[in-house]
C-alpha cells in the first residue's frame, strides 16, 4: 500500500476538496474556533453541533471571552449536549492559552498538549487543520477507514491500538495539505465508509484498499463490546412549596453533571420510603404527590432510570448548602441537563392542567 502512497494521498485531497460537506467550522482557520468544534463532536452528532458551535462562538467569540466567562452561564450554552467535563476542560485549557502563551493557540504538539482536556486527537486536529501542521489526528472514523485500507486487525477498543493508527497516518499523511488530509480520513468515514454497508463503489480510494479487494470490509475494524452498563433506579421529585416555589439543588463540584442543577433525586433502595426521605433532608411537610412520566439518562458506563413526581410541601424551612426554593423562571435559567428538561417541561404540563 505505502508505494502508492502519493495516489492515495490525491484521490483523498481531491475527492475532500470537491465533496465535503459545508459546515461552520470549515470556513475558518482560526485555531480557538476549530478546537471549540472538535471538543463540540466528541460523542456528537454533527447535526446537532452546528447550533451550538454557533451559539458557542457568538457569546464566546474569542480565548479571552470564553476564559473570563462565568461557569454558570457557560455549562447554559452547553446545555443539552451533554458531557459537561468537555466544556469545564476547554474553558480550563483556554484560560492556560490565555494566561501562558497571550492567547494563541500553541504550534507544537508537545505545547498544546499540556493544555487541560486536549488529548492525541485534538493536538492533531488543531494543528493540521488550523496550522497545516502535518500531525495524525486518529478518532473513530480514520481508525475505521485505515483498518479497511491497510488491513489492520488490531482490536480498536483496546487504547495500545491507536498507537498503530497514528503510526499509519503519519506514514500516509500528504505533507502538502495536512488539512485536507486529516478531514478528508474524517469525511470519508463519516459519508463513505461507514460502520455497516459501506459505500465502496463511491469510495475515492477503493483501488488502494485491501479490504475491498478481500471482499469483506465490514468485517473490519475489530472491536471487542463494551461490557454492560450498569443501572440505577432514582426518583426524581419536583418540590413546590405554597408560594410556587420549586426546590433545587446544585450537584457536587467533580464528577457526574458537576455543578448543574437538578430536582432532587434519592436512589431506590429496598424499605426506603423516597418521598419521606425528601421530607426529612430538605426540612418540610408532605401535602400531595403527583406521578410523571419516567425517564432515564444515559451514560458511557450507567444508565439513571429515573421516576419522576411533583410533591406539595407546607411548613418549608431554609433548605441546606448547595439547594434553594427558586421561582419558575428562576429555574429556566440554571442549566440543567436533558433529563432535567424533560421533567420541566413536564412539569409546566401538568400546571397548565390546573
Amino acid at each position: 500500500m505505502y508505494r502508492y502512497t502519493k495516489q492515495f494521498q490525491k484521490a483523498l485531497v481531491e475527492w475532500f476538496n470537491r465533496e465535503k460537506r459545508d459546515l461552520p467550522w470549515r470556513h475558518t482557520t482560526d485555531p480557538y474556533k476549530i478546537w471549540v468544534s472538535e471538543v463540540m463532536l466528541q460523542q456528537t452528532r454533527v447535526d446537532t453541533v452546528i447550533p451550538y458551535y454557533e451559539n458557542f462562538l457568538e457569546k464566546f467569540p474569542t480565548a479571552q471571552a470564553l476564559a473570563d466567562a462565568n461557569e454558570e452561564f457557560l455549562l447554559k450554552q452547553w446545555e443539552g449536549l451533554g458531557y459537561y467535563s468537555r466544556v469545564r476542560n476547554l474553558q480550563a485549557g483556554v484560560r492556560e492559552v490565555v494566561e501562558n502563551y497571550g492567547g494563541v493557540v500553541p504550534k507544537t504538539r508537545e505545547e498544546i498538549s499540556t493544555l487541560k482536556g486536549v488529548g492525541p486527537y485534538t493536538a492533531g486536529a488543531v494543528l493540521s487543520i488550523a496550522y497545516g501542521v502535518p500531525e495524525h489526528a486518529v478518532d473513530g472514523n480514520v481508525m475505521r477507514v485505515l483498518s479497511r485500507v491497510l488491513m489492520i486487525d488490531e482490536d480498536i477498543a483496546l487504547p495500545k491500538t491507536k498507537k498503530t493508527f497514528e503510526r499509519a497516518v503519519m506514514e500516509l499523511i500528504d505533507y502538502d495539505n495536512p488539512s485536507a488530509f486529516n478531514q478528508g480520513l474524517m469525511e470519508l468515514g463519516a459519508m463513505v465508509c461507514t460502520p455497516t454497508s459501506p459505500s465502496c463503489l463511491l469510495c475515492p480510494v477503493r483501488d488502494y484498499c485491501i479490504a475491498f479487494h478481500e471482499g469483506e470490509p465490514e468485517k473490519l475494524p475489530v472491536k471487542t463490546k463494551k461490557v454492560k452498563t450498569k443501572k440505577i433506579p432514582y426518583d426524581v421529585f419536583i418540590v413546590e412549596d405554597e408560594q410556587g416555589r420549586i426546590l433545587m439543588e446544585q450537584r457536587p463540584e467533580t464528577g457526574l453533571l458537576a455543578n448543574m442543577w437538578q430536582f432532587p433525586m434519592v436512589e431506590v433502595k429496598k424499605d426506603v420510603v423516597t418521598d419521606s426521605v425528601m421530607a426529612e433532608m430538605y426540612h418540610f411537610e408532605l401535602a400531595g404527590k403527583d406521578h410523571l412520566m419516567p425517564l432515564k439518562h444515559v451514560f458511557s458506563h450507567l444508565v439513571w432510570q429515573m421516576d419522576g413526581y411533583i410533591l406539595r410541601a407546607t411548613d418549608v424551612e431554609e433548605p441546606p448548602e448547595r439547594a434553594a426554593w427558586l421561582t419558575l423562571d428562576e429555574v429556566e435559567k440554571l442549566p440543567l441537563s436533558v433529563s432535567m428538561q424533560k421533567f420541566l417541561a413536564q412539569y409546566r404540563i401538568e400546571r397548565q392542567k390546573l
